[in-house]
């Protein structure tokens, strides 16, 4: 397209919740609090499993950098869009939205990544458990969190090198909250369809190949699950899957929904509420999910919060 017949865009405007002016403080309100939330729990739930070298095993190890990433993500789209509640502007450079989409699409895809070894985790501690230990070292659980952020950067990269090949000369009104790769396809005045073949390939292959392993592992482990005779143990096993299998469920299908639809590509603000649960929601719940319902770390915050009592702190201190 000819450059000089049109002014090229290099800064954006976010509107996304600007259709209810009435409400931006009660919003606000909500999202400030659903941001500090998510930071404290899940940097909580990092520093916890960091400190405690009883947590240090594949499971809690896949936690926590579950917890950091989903703190990654928040960083990444909570505080701009906080910003934009009472900027008068609302605006947001071209660098400014590649640089937020980078780190959107490394969270989501890191995500994917150790979700699906969460599973694979959880299938070898209830389906062979004698050789847990041996299947599941501490080198293949760290080979398996550094190929969780290889991936990361690598289908980061690919979107917004293939997104510099775009031009926007038209709107600059993002109807998001957030620089997402669809809004901006609905921009540009070049035709997006290789992007959005891209995003179908790339991140479906994603999708679907730790989507598959989900299954598979929780197939098997359903599987030995009904075969065990001892209703205690059943019922063990169910409630150390039930909430990692709970929140899959959540992030797979607000993800599926987004992005494997071809219908989300041509229409815009329907996709917002469905980018709300799976970048404020989903980072907000994760920690309480993993937490609420894991004895193990209920059980050294019990132990943590008993220390700090004054007459114990007052016990340390006094002691030579």
């Amino acid at each position: 397209m000819n450059k000089d017949n049109h002014s090229l865009t290099t800064e954006f405007m976010l509107i996304g919740f600007m259709d209810h002016p009435d409400l931006k403080t009660l919003l606000f309100v909500v999202f400030f609090a659903i941001y500090l939330i998510t930071m404290v729990g899940n940097l909580a739930l990092v520093g916890l499993i960091f400190m405690k070298r009883r947590l240090h095993t594949p499971m809690y190890i896949f936690l926590g950098n579950l917890a950091l990433i989903d703190s990654c993500c928040s960083c990444a789209i909570n505080p701009k869009m906080l910003e934009n509640f009472f900027s008068e502007d609302r605006m947001i450079s071209l660098y400014e939205c590649m640089a937020q989409l980078y780190f959107f699409c490394f969270a989501e895809t890191a995500d994917c990544c150790l979700l699906a070894a969460m599973a694979y985790d959880r299938y070898v501690a209830i389906c062979s458990p004698l050789q847990y230990h041996t299947m599941m070292s501490k080198k293949l659980c760290i080979q398996m969190i550094i190929g969780a952020y290889i991936a990361g950067n690598l289908h980061s990269i690919i979107h917004v090198v293939f997104l510099l090949r775009l031009t926007f000369c038209g709107s600059h009104q993002i109807n998001h909250f957030f620089c997402d790769v669809l809004p901006l396809y609905r921009l540009s005045c070049v035709d997006p369809y290789i992007n959005a073949l891209m995003v179908f390939i790339v991140a479906g292959s994603v999708q679907i190949f730790s989507i598959i392993i989900v299954l598979i592992s929780y197939l098997c482990i359903f599987f030995t699950i009904f075969q065990m005779k001892s209703k205690e143990g059943r019922g063990k096993a169910l409630s150390t899957c039930a909430s990692h299998f709970l929140s899959v469920s959540i992030f797979y299908g607000s993800l599926l929904f987004m992005y494997i639809l071809p219908s989300s590509v041509k229409e815009g603000g329907k996709d917002i509420p469905v980018a709300i649960c799976y970048t404020l929601v989903i980072p907000l719940l994760n920690p309480f999910i993993y937490s609420l319902r894991n004895k193990e770390v209920i059980n050294v915050m019990k132990r943590i919060m008993k220390n700090r009592k004054p007459h114990n702190i007052l016990k340390q201190i006094s002691s030579p």
